[in-house]
């Protein structure tokens, strides 16, 4: 008789899921784009098919990074690098004429925290967020894809130089160089993990709070208070972005009029910001439209950078916000 008080051993799904979490941050700082969790699904999906032949000579965890890392670069093949609105070119008027969506530009797409972070240590979950952080994913972004292999592995993941090696089928010294000069990269943008908005914590809440019930009222006055003078806001996929709180106030008030009137509703934070999902009043009448995931950045105290991603349809699911709002 089997003695129940011996726990059976996990299944090998089991093994293998407990990495999704973090092979999904890994994923996602490679490719800046929901497409993080479909590589991370073809990661786990060609580990369970070669499991029985995996050999054990280094951990499940490194064997499956090697097998994340060859997804991503063949992800990557001939793709157009990830971008904000923001690192093309210079604030524009807030005009509707300056609209224009370029057809040659991918952008930069937000990832729920809830897929980027398991449950643990809590230094450690501050840490990832602040990795993940939009403008440092967008940062990453420049460089070629195997030094930003090398880069997110050293750096953001803290391994060896050794273990990089060995995981690119390469030499230390090849990888110290490949370092160098994604460094020398990253710096030119001046973004790093340091410098991009701190994780709002529970000191914003009533910041957040105000500004959802402004928003919602449309109430200038009150959102004045909320939002800093240098406050910027970006629309992708329109590659016009917004430089100071009178330029954005001209839009809202100006071009984006139709968003008088919208339902704010709080969702997972994305890359360790608060988020938003908005529902504009549908102009034939009778509810509300999706019409953007806000993601708000806030510093000392104010919100000092709005994101608008407007592809609904694409942003939505991923952090639980219906398609449809009639309340």
């Amino acid at each position: 008789m089997r003695d129940s008080s011996i726990a059976a051993a996990p299944s090998v799904e089991e093994v293998l899921e407990q990495h999704r979490a973090e092979l999904t941050g890994f994923c996602y700082r490679m490719l800046g784009s929901l497409d993080a969790e479909d590589a991370v699904q073809e990661t786990l999906v060609r580990a369970w098919k070669a499991f029985e032949r995996f050999e054990g000579r280094s951990s499940v965890r490194s064997w499956l990074y090697r097998i994340a890392t060859n997804v991503c670069l063949d992800m990557l093949e001939g793709r157009k690098r990830r971008a904000r609105p923001i690192d093309l070119g210079p604030a524009g008027e807030p005009i509707v004429e300056n609209l224009s969506v370029p057809s040659e530009v991918s952008w930069l797409e937000p990832m729920p925290d809830a897929s980027l972070a398991g449950d643990g240590d809590p230094a450690e979950l501050a840490a990832t967020r602040e990795t993940v952080r939009l403008a440092f994913v967008a940062a990453l972004q420049h460089l070629p894809a195997k030094q930003r292999a090398v880069l997110i592995l050293c750096e953001v993941l803290k391994w060896r130089a050794a273990e990089v090696a060995e995981l690119l089928d390469t030499s230390v010294a090849s990888v110290t160089s490949t370092l160098q000069r994604a460094r020398a990269t990253l710096e030119a943008t001046e973004v790093t993990p340091a410098t991009t908005t701190p994780s709002v914590d529970a000191a914003d809440a009533e910041l957040l709070a105000r500004y959802v019930d402004a928003f919602e009222r449309y109430d200038m006055d009150a959102l004045t208070a909320l939002i800093h003078e240098d406050a910027t806001q970006s629309m992708p996929p329109y590659d016009l972005w917004l430089n100071g709180r009178e330029d954005i106030f001209a839009w809202w008030l100006g071009p984006g009029i139709g968003c008088r009137g919208s339902r704010v509703i709080p969702t997972t934070a994305a890359n360790g910001a608060p988020a938003f999902g908005q529902y504009k009043p549908r102009e034939t009448g009778g509810g509300y439209e999706p019409w953007a995931l806000q993601v708000l950045e806030i510093a000392d105290g104010r919100i000092v950078d709005f994101t608008f991603f407007l592809d609904t349809g694409r942003v939505f699911p991923p952090f639980g916000l219906p398609l449809r709002f009639d309340a």
